[in-house]
């Protein structure tokens, strides 16, 4: 497959391997929006079929993955890999492939007409086809420990990281089905798992309220919230404050997950792209958003499975659309 010309000019390689694109460089077949497993994996597929491709990494290229320290679950590291070296090989990946990235932000769009272009703050790109890669944010308890002890015990992801925590106590706070579903995965490996919620009554659905009061290692803290997190070079404890009473109680824990939901980063895009309550971004077909060439892949749209893994192949059904896409349009012309 040939790519259409993007009337490119040469690019300067920055130390890094990224390319910092000359002026005239605006124009490519397709722009991914977002550089974690998704936006990687869809470059290079989209590279690979001989398509001019541009990825916009974003200020912090990598996605969650860059704030997660081992990984085991990723097929084909036999030993595991840490996140961000994993983010790495993706992008050198990429790269070899020839897909141009450039560390810079997208704040707005405009896929009301053809060309379709991604701004940054400093300039605009056009792309035939867009690819919307920006992933999901979990939300924060906003408490100075889970910087410190992130990936040293606070996590965001039960399955990701549950079975480093084999017979300690865990803390999970929440209280919707996303906190239920991660408390009862935990409970495979914890010797006891800490429900901390805000209220005195779970939001979750009854299915899986009574999965969790049915499940003898779940223990429930109602009318409270972490206060506190404490440790040496590790989390060890963490501080619970009863909304109601203020008491507070200290617990001893390894890990502490946090599982008050997720925001997927769509901001830019809306009243241009269909989203759902929650702003997650609506699929009509396969990819395909409601915008005539223009897709997404992986957290942004994904709110079941949100691992690396899942991210990836939607990055590779992206990309395969948009090559789809293209061959149509193409076939329209003739």
């Amino acid at each position: 497959m040939m790519a259409a010309d993007a009337g490119a000019t040469i690019l300067e390689s920055k130390d890094d391997g990224s390319k910092m694109p000359d002026k005239k460089k605006t124009k490519f077949d397709v722009v991914i929006i977002g550089a974690g497993p998704s936006g990687y994996t869809a470059g290079i597929y989209c590279s690979r079929a001989g398509y001019d491709t541009l990825i916009l990494s974003g200020i912090l290229p990598g996605g969650q993955l860059v704030n997660t320290t081992e990984v085991e679950n990723y097929p084909g590291f036999e030993n595991g890999i840490m996140g961000p070296d994993l983010m790495i090989e993706m992008r050198k990946q990429c790269q070899r492939m020839g897909t141009t990235i450039v560390d810079d932000e997208a704040v707005d769009v405009d896929f009301r007409r053809k060309p379709l272009k991604v701004l940054t703050a400093s300039e605009e790109y056009e792309g035939r086809a867009i690819i919307i890669a920006t992933g999901a944010n979990p939300k924060k308890l906003g408490l100075e420990g889970e910087q410190t002890y992130g990936g040293k015990g606070v996590s965001y992801c039960a399955t990701c990281d549950g079975a480093f925590f084999r017979n300690q106590e865990l803390i999970v706070v929440g209280g919707g089905d996303t906190a239920i579903e991660e408390a009862t995965f935990l409970t495979k490996f914890a010797s006891t798992v800490h429900l901390v919620h805000r209220r005195d009554e779970l939001r979750a659905s009854k299915i899986m309220q009574q999965r969790a009061f049915d499940n003898e290692k779940i223990k429930f803290h109602w009318d409270s919230e972490v206060a506190d997190i404490k440790g040496d070079q590790k989390m060890q404890q963490a501080v619970l404050k009863n909304l109601k009473t203020n008491e507070e109680k200290t617990i001893d824990a390894a890990g502490l997950f946090v599982a008050i939901g997720h925001e997927p980063n769509t901001k830019i895009f809306k009243n241009q792209i269909d989203m759902d309550d929650e702003g997650y971004i609506v699929l009509k077909n396969k990819t395909h958003t409601n915008i005539e060439g223009v897709f997404a892949a992986g957290d942004v749209h994904d709110k079941s499975y949100r691992q690396a893994i899942t991210a990836a192949a939607y990055g590779c059904m992206a990309a395969i659309d948009v090559d789809k896409y293209f061959a149509e349009s193409a076939d329209k012309k003739e």
